[in-house]
């Protein structure tokens, strides 16, 4: 039950964030330092990544709280997920020498969720 809580609320977290990078592009400019010029490929790049991948990521997440038989491969690609966005922006974070407050919650909230999907994996293994 607690990796289907975790699930869902990622999930709501992931999507709002994802809907909101869509509408609202030029935000990130402002956080993130990455300008949304109109009519470029660049905004276009940004709605679909920032807006649309995340998006799905947590209809994804919804899904696997949603649906039982799918919550544990979907924790699993979830971690995966997580474990590669959050590596790499470690290292590229340590090539650039740049750890503004965005780069370092974004680092810890990915590899936290990494840690907390591991714990609620072993939690489930324990319990079948």
């Amino acid at each position: 039950m607690a990796a289907r809580v975790f699930l869902g609320l990622m999930g709501l977290m992931w999507a709002a964030y994802g809907v909101w990078c869509f509408i609202n592009p030029g935000f990130l400019q402002e956080s993130v330092g990455v300008a949304a010029i109109a009519g470029t490929p660049g905004l276009v790049d940004i709605q679909a990544t920032y807006g649309g991948f995340q998006s799905a990521v947590g209809v994804l997440l919804l899904a696997g709280a949603l649906r039982p038989e799918n919550t544990r491969s979907v924790l699993v690609t979830y971690g995966v997920l997580c474990a590669g966005i959050g590596s790499a922006r470690l290292v590229a974070a340590l090539l650039a020498s740049e750890w503004s407050s965005y780069t370092s919650i974004g680092v810890g909230f990915e590899l936290g969720t990494v840690a907390v999907v591991l714990a609620l994996l072993a939690r489930m293994r324990s319990s079948a």
